[in-house]
């Protein structure tokens, strides 16, 4: 198995055809396909089918590609790696972030990266767990501080906790239920919420059906923070997400908490890695940064 068959197969999937991947690598068609048939000799297992709708890959091309991804990112991450500590370019550093530490923990990690390697190229993304997962698998990102219950990660992920977050209804500043006490209060409420696996907005909804309590009905779909806080604001929808950010000022302008109801269980925040896989010597720190700014006298953050 060699490199070049890797990018190939890599290559192809992102292309979506051979013609479009060979032109993309500056090779020929048939020097491509040549590449692909001696992986798949190599693997003992088809790899691709080509049809009348152009390439598809069979279970083991899509399993092997997944693998594929992450030894060429690693391998690239390695030359960064050399390169970084002979004293060349700076270091290149992709880490997924839950917006939850954005008025948090973030303003004081990057002031401290800043100064420890000012020659650093970071790229930070949203921390969703339905693409951070699979960002780990192919090794596009370096490592994720996100929010999620460590139960439910897959056996290949490592999570170490920093501490806790709790969720927090919301609404618009003045909404007819903001004074709630209960939690059947909000029974006929209107909501919008995010219930992609991992989620603040799922977090809420096992929890209400472990308890007994009704889940809210029909509830307006949402995966877009921003998209969500504007709804809170202009209408009458009501929310879930994580405390901390509706206690920032500038942040939760035009919205309230719900303080009256019974808290839910708080959740999970840490960083969360593919195991096996060491981090590089300058994403190393970084993740030390946030886990020092995360960590707290209490386990929950905030109270």
């Amino acid at each position: 198995m060699k490199d070049h068959q890797l990018k190939a197969l890599v290559q192809v999937a992102d292309c979506g055809s051979i013609r479009a991947a060979a032109r993309a690598m500056h090779l020929s068609p048939s020097a491509l396909t040549k590449a692909l048939r001696e992986l798949e000799e190599d693997v003992g297992a088809e790899l691709l089918t080509r049809s009348y709708k152009g390439v598809e890959f069979t279970p083991a091309g899509s399993a092997l590609l997944m693998r594929a991804r992450l030894v060429l990112a690693t391998l690239d991450k390695a030359r960064d790696e050399v390169r970084y500590l002979r004293g060349g370019a700076g270091a290149k550093i992709t880490a997924a972030i839950t917006p939850t530490i954005a008025t948090t923990a973030l303003p004081g990690v990057l002031k401290d990266f800043e100064r420890l390697q000012p020659d650093a190229q970071l790229t930070l993304i949203e921390g969703m767990m339905t693409s951070v997962i699979p960002a780990l698998h192919e090794g596009s990102i370096d490592f994720a501080v996100v929010i999620t219950d460590p139960e439910d990660l897959p056996h290949d992920m490592d999570f170490e906790p920093l501490g806790l977050v709790r969720g927090t209804v919301v609404g618009r500043e003045g909404h007819p239920l903001a004074d709630a006490q209960a939690w059947s209060e909000l029974k006929d409420a209107r909501w919008v919420l995010n219930l992609i696996h991992g989620s603040t907005g799922q977090h809420l909804i096992d929890w209400l059906e472990r308890s007994g309590l009704e889940r809210p009905v029909n509830p307006l779909l949402c995966t877009s923070p921003t998209l969500m806080l504007e709804l809170t604001r202009h209408t009458d929808l009501i929310g879930f997400g994580p405390e901390p950010l509706f206690l920032d000022p500038m942040f939760s302008v035009g919205v309230q908490r719900f303080t009256g109801l019974p808290p839910a269980p708080p959740m999970s925040l840490g960083i969360l890695t593919l195991r096996g896989v060491p981090l590089s010597a300058a994403a190393r720190p970084l993740a030390e940064l946030f886990a020092r700014h995360i960590r707290q006298p209490t386990p929950v953050i905030p109270s």
